[in-house]
């Protein structure tokens, strides 16, 4: 049950929106949620919109946490974290995107990420999210066959038109021309990131050659593969 003061604000809230604003409680968005701020959301329900953020911790982040915590556990699941995550058109990250952040961010070994590895996997996902819009280069919300190559060869890595078109057929939309939303754009740098690192290990002499046995090549992919 939600203290006598969030109550207090929803209903002064509801009244101001609903008469002065003109917006109806009861019109909902898509995700069913009431037409109003999200600031609203995040101070109506006992949320601090400036409370004690922990050292350390983003703001904005901390605030995202919040919110996201439906069930004010202190940890994100994968559930919530999906749900917290969306692409530029609007629909979520995809399973294994998510997967990978959990494996990634999960400090403590339970599935779940708290509000230090939340706000960690915030600033990621920032980061990642500027290098989409900055390669994205007609704007069309997703990353093409071309513009990936470029963003990969940018980021260093040397690789052939057709594994460029192999990592596209595999992780991009199903269509004749496929490309790849922010979520698959993140999940495809930091996996090609890892495995190059793994590999680097083996390629003492810096050739970009390296000899490994079929166990080797096993154990490399099983660790590094997030």
């Amino acid at each position: 049950m939600l203290p006598t003061k969030s109550l207090l604000l929803i209903s002064i809230l509801h009244l101001y929106y609903g008469f002065v604003k003109g917006i109806p409680y009861a019109e909902k968005r898509g995700g069913g949620s009431p037409d109003l701020p999200n600031w609203f959301f995040l101070c109506a329900f006992s949320v601090p919109c400036t409370g004690n953020i922990p050292t350390g911790v983003d703001p904005e982040a901390f605030s995202w946490f919040q919110s996201v915590d439906a069930d004010r556990s202190g940890n994100i699941t994968f559930k919530e974290l999906k749900q917290a995550l969306v692409n530029t058109n609007w629909s979520t990250f995809n399973d294994e995107t998510c997967v990978m952040m959990i494996n990634m961010f999960d400090k403590t070994g339970t599935g779940k990420i708290d509000v230090f590895g939340f706000s960690a996997l915030w600033r990621f996902v920032q980061q990642w999210k500027t290098m989409f819009h900055q390669f994205d280069r007609d704007r069309s919300g997703n990353i093409s066959h071309g513009e990936l190559h470029q963003a990969l060869s940018q980021m260093g890595y040397t690789l052939s038109p057709q594994l460029i078109q192999l990592i596209m057929a595999r992780y991009g939309q199903r269509s004749a021309n496929p490309t790849l939303q922010l979520d698959r754009f993140i999940q495809v740098c930091t996996q090609l990131q890892s495995m190059t690192e793994a590999f680097r290990e083996k390629d003492t002499g810096r050739s970009g050659n390296a000899r490994l046995s079929y166990e080797d090549f096993l154990t490399m992919t099983a660790t590094r593969l997030i």
